[in-house]
């Protein structure tokens, strides 16, 4: 089960590759500015990933309209994040946790996915600025999206 509402946020410091390079972003960044959305994913290069990423890179100006940054998490390396992201289009900023210590503090981990391996769960969650989770789901299987109305709508209070 998913860290709870209610919970502090387990703060942690994940890679992104850029442009620039590989860059840390850090969640305790966002305490006393602004809302986080969290949002886990399996893997890259998978349909309903893509769709996915590409359906919250179309309404990431919702997202800043209500004050919160939005982050995506898969176990993916930070070089085949870059690589699917310009090549699909998606401008959400994408962590690598590599090692799965973020997916595994947050208990959203999805073991052996297709038999492949481990990998995080389809799973959203909204953190406060106060670096508190007021919105927590981890969906039913990988093929279910999170309820983005519910997210919005925890945001938009």
């Amino acid at each position: 089960m998913p860290l709870t509402i209610g919970s502090k946020a387990p703060d942690f410091t994940l890679k992104t590759k850029t442009a620039e390079g590989l860059v840390d972003v850090t969640l305790s960044s966002n305490f006393g500015k602004k809302n986080t959305v969290l949002l886990f994913f399996p893997l890259a290069y998978t349909g309903v990933c893509t769709q996915e990423m590409c359906d919250v890179t179309a309404g990431l100006g919702d997202y800043t309209k209500l004050n919160a940054e939005v982050y995506a998490i898969s176990v993916d390396s930070p070089f085949s994040q870059e690589a699917w992201a310009t090549q699909n289009g998606i401008k959400v900023t994408i962590l690598s946790d590599l090692n799965k210590t973020v997916t595994r503090a947050y208990d959203v981990l999805f073991p052996m996915l297709a038999g492949v391996g481990d990998t995080s769960a389809r799973a959203a969650f909204v953190i406060n600025s106060a670096g508190v989770i007021t919105y927590a789901e981890q969906t039913p299987t990988p093929k279910d999206l999170p309820n983005f109305k519910a997210i919005a709508a925890v945001l938009a209070k």
